[in-house]
């Protein structure tokens, strides 16, 4: 018998829509509400792996979607959610074989039913509706972290002056902590690396603020900067010094940050930040292996 009440008094409807080069795992996704969650995912374009334990209810799930959606990309993964040592294999191998995951749905889960242990010797509720989905999402915690920085950093409503900034505060973490924390010290390397800041300089690239899609801003912030901007030769003076001056190595000044000769300049407490430094390296590999496969970064030890 349809509900009637739920029509009337029921939540607003969402249906997802273009979600084309995502990707989604969805648990519990052969049937009932995971099933429901999966189709949308899979009618808006996304790829999406239904994880559950028989396969009639699975190829029941796919059909239907498939007759909707003809062109879905929705496969099925067997996974027992009670038993530990499948939940690493299934979801280890899905770590290992997707490029990216956008959407984990934890859907699967048994309603009140008397007490049984599953095949860890533990209670059946607790393993199958937590542990292992606990398990679950530890297993593809790195991919969820891979594509979300990767999301970040292609952010396409992200601003011409953050997009610009965000790589100068880049430059200056690897250069500070990665360079000299992560590197020269713990190699004992006779190699020092500094960061420094030109200052506002009146160089071709204060007219890339003239792009059209700047509008008038854009205009108007090239106009300031080449007013109040220093020469080409001005602007390089921070780096001959850094290159040359006595002070940096009988000072010891390893990894310092200058604005202009000999004159420190102040971080930013995101410049300061130990976790985004560690999280700006473990990316930058990340990067680098995925385009160009996993020997394609020399050994930072090596000679």
């Amino acid at each position: 018998m349809q509900a009637v009440l739920p029509n009337v008094l029921g939540p607003k409807e969402v249906h997802p829509q273009n979600l084309h080069g995502r990707t989604a795992v969805v648990t519990g996704g052969v049937h009932g509400i995971g099933f429901e969650i999966a189709r949308a995912l899979a009618s808006a374009g996304a790829k999406v792996i239904i994880v559950g334990r028989k396969k009639d209810h699975a190829d029941d799930a796919i059909s239907t979607v498939k007759s909707e959606t003809p062109d879905a990309d929705i496969s099925w993964e067997e996974c027992d959610l009670g038993k530990l040592s499948q939940v690493q294999s299934v979801f280890s191998k899905l770590r290992g074989s997707l490029d990216r995951l956008d959407f984990l749905v934890l859907s699967a889960g048994i309603n009140a039913q008397p007490f049984d242990l599953h095949a860890d010797g533990i209670d059946r509720h607790f393993g199958v509706n937590y542990l292992g989905q606990y398990y679950a999402t530890n297993q593809l915690w790195p991919l969820l972290r891979k594509t979300s920085n990767m999301n970040e950093i292609n952010n396409q409503n992200t601003g011409p002056t953050h997009l610009y900034g965000r790589t100068k505060l880049a430059l200056l973490l690897f250069t500070k902590f990665g360079l000299v924390d992560k590197v020269i010290k713990p190699n004992s390397d006779n190699i020092y690396a500094l960061a420094v800041h030109p200052g506002t300089v009146n160089t071709g690239m204060q007219d890339q603020w003239k792009d059209p899609d700047l509008g008038i801003t854009g205009q108007l912030i090239s106009w300031a900067m080449k007013s109040v901007g220093r020469s080409p030769e001005q602007g390089a003076y921070s780096a001959l010094w850094a290159l040359t001056a006595p002070d940096i190595s009988e000072k010891d000044q390893n990894g310092g940050y200058y604005t202009d000769p000999s004159t420190e300049g102040s971080l930013s407490s995101q410049a300061q930040d130990a976790q985004l430094v560690k999280n700006l390296w473990d990316l930058s590999e990340q990067i680098v292996k995925d385009k160009l496969g996993n020997d394609a970064l020399v050994d930072w030890s090596a000679k």
